[in-house]
């Protein structure tokens, strides 16, 4: 693995030890970002199930005002600190080792805002979807900055659903579905209902 473009372009990542993480592929991640575009410059980046942060460190690396890191599994957080080390990116970043609830349960309760939230989970994890997509559907006001986009990464065989609703009348819909491979990436954003 290693940086697409920016600042670290070209630079290698540690992935984490074990099975327990699938790292997004360089080229799905040159996508992603290719799609992003100059919105990605000054933003505000949440990277869910970060892994081995590639994604987020991606983001910082083209020009991010700052990146939210969320990752519970000990080798993912081990090569999420080596990587930001080894880059010696020291600061306009935070990493909670608790976990995506408790990053965006910490969010909220600090009025943090973000333009683009990515996520990633385990792709058999289909609670992990709908958890962090209704998390994010009901506190999109707390949350989500205007234009704000959500973008989930998942296998092409299992989408996550089209469309999560809040008993506020929100809605976080899927917009457009991009198909790389095995993997696929849902872009949401938050509507009126």
């Amino acid at each position: 693995m290693r940086v697409i473009a920016g600042e670290f372009r070209s630079r290698l990542l540690q992935a984490p030890k074990g099975t327990a993480t699938r790292p997004t592929s360089d080229k799905l991640r040159q996508t992603l970002f290719n799609i992003l575009g100059p919105r990605v410059e000054g933003s505000r980046f949440v990277d869910l199930y970060a892994g081995s942060g590639a994604v987020g460190i991606e983001a910082i690396s083209r020009g991010a005002e700052f990146v939210w890191f969320a990752e519970r599994e000990k080798p993912a957080v081990a090569a999420i600190r080596a990587n930001l080390a080894a880059l010696k990116i020291g600061g306009g970043y935070a990493l909670e080792d608790r976990g995506v609830g408790k990053l965006l349960e910490s969010m909220v309760d600090k009025g943090r805002v973000a333009e683009i939230v990515y996520l990633d989970p385990p792709w058999e994890a289909a609670e992990e979807y709908d958890f962090a997509l209704h998390f994010l559907c009901r506190n999109a006001e707390k949350l989500l900055g205007e234009d704000a986009i959500v973008i989930a990464e998942h296998s092409k065989k299992q989408p996550p659903a089209e469309m999560y609703k809040a008993k506020s009348g929100g809605v976080l819909e899927r917009y457009r579905l991009l198909v790389q491979g095995d993997a696929a990436l849902s872009f949401y954003r938050v509507t009126s209902g």
